[in-house]
């Protein structure tokens, strides 16, 4: 492609926020140089912030990128060489990526308090329940090691403690191994708890609370919810290739 020096200054503008470019973001600014800089300038606004180091912005990058309600490669590719490139650790990076299998743990917490009312609302009783000793030690060693205990894990205490105890002992991988920073992991899951492809209220509020009690400061949460927000151009980068391979050549080229 022969850049325009419009386009040119755009590209590099890109590439100087620590961008990849690949044919998707061509094809992007080759179909509306416009739309590319209003992008830009977003992306601008929100990396070239200095609450948040470019290290971290680009460990929540490609933690949501990676998340299991996104998943989106080029992106993940793309943050996860601009985190080495800015000084991130290999075990940075995976940590970042890992604590993602958090999310899955809302299918549970979410469904296991409407069982509980439904099995109420069509009187199913309940099994057998005592506060065992077994029980209060899984609930103490949730709280050790993760600092806080939501009471919508209750229920599946009562339900499941053999479950309840294999998910306490993997989620607190992150903060036994202790490669992040606490207040950083926080961020970090709050981030794909926040992702317009989750949005999960209440691990929004959660980890939130989590990452200002360690330490964060409200320019750092800002921050990192405006780099959460541009996720929302990963569609357009998957879409818009598509369709520029299907308009006639003389079509695609920048007017």
């Amino acid at each position: 492609m022969s850049f325009t020096n419009t386009t040119e200054n755009l590209k590099q503008r890109f590439l100087d926020l620590r961008g990849r470019w690949t044919k998707d973001w061509e094809a992007i600014l080759e179909l509306s140089p416009a739309y590319f800089q209003g992008y830009l300038d977003m992306r601008s606004a929100a990396m070239s912030k200095d609450a948040l180091l470019p290290k971290e912005q680009e460990l929540i990058c490609v933690a949501l990128a990676a998340a299991c309600t996104h998943i989106h490669e080029p992106s993940i590719r793309a943050h996860n060489d601009a985190a080495l490139a800015a000084g991130a650790s290999a075990e940075e990076i995976f940590e970042a990526i890992g604590v993602g299998y958090l999310l899955g743990i809302h299918s549970v917490t979410g469904g296991a308090p409407i069982l509980f009312e439904l099995m109420e609302e069509l009187g199913i009783s309940q099994k057998p329940y005592q506060i065992s000793e077994k029980r209060l030690e899984i609930k103490e060693k949730f709280v050790a090691t993760r600092g806080f205990w939501p009471e919508r894990f209750t229920f599946l205490l009562r339900m499941d403690p053999v479950f309840f105890e294999a998910y306490t002992d993997f989620s607190s991988f992150s903060s036994k191994s202790k490669v992040l920073e606490p207040k950083m992991r926080e961020l970090i899951i709050c981030a794909i708890d926040a992702s317009t492809t989750h949005l999960h209220t209440i691990g929004i509020k959660v980890h939130m609370r989590n990452a200002l009690k360690l330490g964060a400061t409200p320019d750092q949460v800002i921050q990192m919810l405006e780099l959460t927000s541009l996720v929302g151009m990963h569609g357009v980068l998957s879409s818009v290739p598509i369709l520029r391979q299907a308009l006639p050549q003389s079509c695609a080229k920048t007017k």
